[in-house]
């Protein structure tokens, strides 16, 4: 678990999957970073529901349908991370 609890409202990042690399190498739409709101949280777990904010429309991922996990390092999409201090 991170340092920081998610909770309920709070603003974090979701790294979207993108889409399969292609034969040549290519993708079509490489994995990004989206802003999400935490909508719901499972008990002592980073494990959180999220509704994505995407160019084209929200996006939920729900506890129900498997959440989204924890991931800092961003290695993995379908993941949300603490946004960067800047």
């Amino acid at each position: 678990m991170s340092s920081f609890r998610p909770s309920v409202g709070r603003t974090v990042h979701y790294r979207s999957l993108g889409t399969p690399v292609r034969e040549d190498g290519t993708q079509e739409f490489p994995p990004q970073c989206r802003a999400a709101i935490i909508t719901e949280v499972e008990a002592d777990s980073d494990l959180v529901g999220l509704a994505v904010l995407n160019p084209t429309g929200t996006f939920f991922h729900s506890l129900a349908a498997g959440g989204c996990a924890h991931d800092e390092a961003l290695a993995f999409g379908g993941t949300w991370h603490w946004p960067e201090r800047v």
